[in-house]
């Protein structure tokens, strides 16, 4: 009996731990949402133009903490207890040093007060020292505590910038109060993580693991740079070669693009620790989920695609409904880019997102030079390249399992780790 009902109940934690990460990532968009919304009511439009700035910023920033994020949760996968401390005190000081170093450009050209400038690099740390934190929980597939610390960071980042755009303290008062809460929320964090983020914290190596370097911080940020390069391209490209008449509607078409790219994110984050064990069944059931997502979301936006414009942007643009299954169609391939990337991140692929880095210097070069220069030309060009990215990943992928043997499950190594039901707690 016991064999028949620990799939369903491991099943059924899987899925409790998933709505508890998807909840968390919402919380984090909606928060991050709400600020330009808070600042376009309290903010005059230069300040609100500089909060926007800023925000992008940050989100360019926080490609370091994500790539933190996914090079420690792969590294605690195969090596349990690695220690991490030394990594990202690395990678944060790296990080701030190029901020440091780009404050007089980033002054001169984006017209950006010193002050706003200064709190947007104090602003960064906190990003990057969580995602130790967050990666040690991945990892070792805790993910109900992850979900917990990823609401936990969200808070920290935007709800004192909320609260102080919502109480008059204007854009400096915001962003300091933001900077506060952002360093407040790192001790919560590190009780999240509990005693396990602790253990062999003096070594710089484990008995039988390896050390985990800016080599493996780099590749995975660089496959998150290439992922926001890849996806934004297009948006960008529409505000240069379009009228802003249509650049406009254009970007409500984007809202689509990112609504599909990001909605199965989940999956990536709860089979990344699998994908790291060189767990073949689990790498086929993410690419085959992610797919599935995609499957219907275009299938939704071509049934509903006037519904899916109106509620993007308004009634103004429903008429557009029959690009809206493009629209996602371009997403849904990014998405599938972005699973099977991580599949590569995973498999300690040296160059994973050459692809798509590829795929976005292709997608400039048609744009300006070969596609017209229409709302349908970029979207066309944009549903191609993601297309052709997302194949060229799975053939690289493909040829990188083959040549690594079959795999039918997780490593003897993921043996020893604790059961389903400590991992997900």
């Amino acid at each position: 009996m016991r064999g028949t009902t620990a799939p369903v109940s491991d099943a059924g934690r899987m899925a409790v731990t998933g709505s508890a990460v998807m909840a968390a990532a919402t919380l984090t968009n909606g928060l991050a949402y709400l600020v330009p919304m808070l600042g376009a009511r309290h903010l005059t439009a230069a300040d609100l133009g500089a909060l926007a700035t800023v925000q992008a910023l940050v989100a360019i920033a926080g490609v370091a903490g994500a790539g933190l994020q996914t090079a420690v949760a792969v590294h605690r996968a195969r090596h349990p207890h690695t220690p991490t401390a030394r990594v990202t005190l690395s990678t944060a000081a790296v990080t701030g040093g190029l901020l440091v170093a780009a404050i007089p450009l980033i002054v001169t050209t984006l017209h950006l007060p010193i002050e706003v400038v200064t709190l947007l690099v104090g602003m960064t740390f906190p990003v990057v020292l969580a995602a130790r934190w967050l990666g040690e929980l991945q990892g070792d597939q805790r993910f109900l505590r992850l979900a917990v610390g990823m609401s936990v960071l969200a808070v920290g980042r935007y709800v004192g910038v909320i609260g102080g755009l919502a109480l008059g303290a204007g854009l400096v008062g915001s962003l300091l109060a933001g900077l506060v809460c952002s360093y407040a929320a790192l001790p919560i964090l590190r009780l999240v993580a509990g005693p396990a983020a602790s253990i062999n914290e003096a070594g710089g190596r484990v008995a039988g693991g390896s050390t985990l370097g800016l080599r493996q911080v780099f590749t995975a940020s660089s496959a998150t740079l290439a992922m926001l390069v890849a996806s934004y391209a297009d948006l960008i490209l529409a505000r240069q070669l379009l009228t802003p008449a249509e650049s406009g509607a254009y970007s409500v078409g984007t809202v689509l693009t990112k609504g599909a790219l990001w909605a199965p994110q989940v999956v990536t984050v709860l089979a990344l620790p699998r994908m790291a064990r060189q767990d073949s069944r689990t790498r086929r059931a993410a690419w085959a989920v992610v797919g599935a997502c995609g499957a219907a979301l275009v299938l939704g936006a071509t049934l509903a695609g006037g519904l899916a414009f109106r509620l993007a942007g308004g009634e103004d643009y429903a008429s557009l409904g029959r690009y809206a299954p493009f629209f996602a169609a371009t997403g849904a391939c990014y998405a599938l880019a972005f699973v099977l990337i991580n599949a590569q991140i995973a498999s300690g692929a040296r160059w994973p997102s050459v692809p798509l880095w590829v795929a976005a210097g292709g997608l400039v070069i048609v744009a300006v030079f070969l596609a017209p220069h229409t709302f349908a030309g970029i979207m066309w060009t944009a549903t191609a390249t993601a297309a052709s990215a997302a194949l060229a990943l799975a053939v690289v992928v493909r040829a990188s399992a083959r040549r690594r043997g079959p795999s039918a499950g997780p490593t003897p190594q993921s043996t020893a780790r604790p059961d389903l039901a400590d991992r997900v707690s």
